[in-house]
């Protein structure tokens, strides 16, 4: 059972919040990884070489694993033409390749709100600097626009998703029951958030967690993502 926090008392909208701009898809550039818009003509190849026959990655996704390179195509093409979201590939600048992609969604600039989600990370990205700091990437820059609130939402059966985002900072808000229908089956959505006035702190443990001397030779972490931010508490 996810952990249930007490809200706090109701926090007032400053006078001069105005409302953001909806975020212009541009490349965010990182330690370890850079998100560029999605480019299906570019970074479809390293995409479909990532990901092709580990079909395990698209469990809780709402599509099913593409078959083919022009089944990925498609699927890649809907996503740059679909209004209302950033969609962006995650490249490894280890090797300049692309990865895995997100999307930057449920953007609603007039509330302020926006949220990372339709995470597909091929196993090369899975639990890797990568992949946390393309998560950082996304807040940092939704925050800067002057957004308030950051959202993560997943089904409540995914435990790893669930885990990853109290590991990344985000709060438990509750459970949307029977929220939506996915591939034929009930999903209740398990709904997690960070607010503009808690980032700071956030930010200065994903910063600590990324710095390379946060990791020994074999490139394990000395200090973990929560135990940085208990210390920055």
């Amino acid at each position: 059972m996810m952990p249930m926090i007490a809200p706090p008392a109701q926090s007032t909208l400053p006078a001069d919040w105005k409302a953001p701009p909806f975020p212009p898809a541009k490349v965010l550039e990182g330690r370890y990884c850079r998100l560029e818009p999605l480019d299906v003509s570019r970074h479809l190849d390293d995409i479909w070489a990532a990901a092709a026959g580990h079909d395990a990655m698209w469990d809780w996704l709402p599509a099913k694993p593409p078959k083919s390179k022009d089944d990925y195509r498609a699927l890649l093409e809907t996503m740059a033409a679909t209004a209302g979201i950033v969609p962006l590939a995650v490249i490894d600048k280890a090797d300049g390749k692309a990865k895995g992609h997100l999307w930057i969604m449920e953007i609603r600039p007039a509330h302020g709100v926006f949220e990372v989600g339709w995470i597909t990370y091929s196993p090369a990205l899975q639990r890797t600097r990568v992949a946390t700091e393309a998560i950082y990437l996304v807040g940092d820059y939704g925050f800067s626009l002057g957004y308030r609130r950051y959202e993560w939402k997943c089904n409540n059966l995914n435990e790893p998703s669930k885990r990853a985002a109290l590991r990344f900072g985000f709060q438990f808000e509750g459970l949307f029951r029977q929220h939506m229908v996915v591939k034929g089956e009930n999903r209740d959505t398990a709904w997690f958030s960070i607010l503009d006035s808690e980032w700071p702190a956030r930010a200065r443990a994903f910063r600590a967690w990324l710095a390379p001397e946060n990791f020994d030779a074999e490139g394990r972490q000395k200090a973990s993502l929560a135990d940085l931010a208990k210390a920055d508490a």
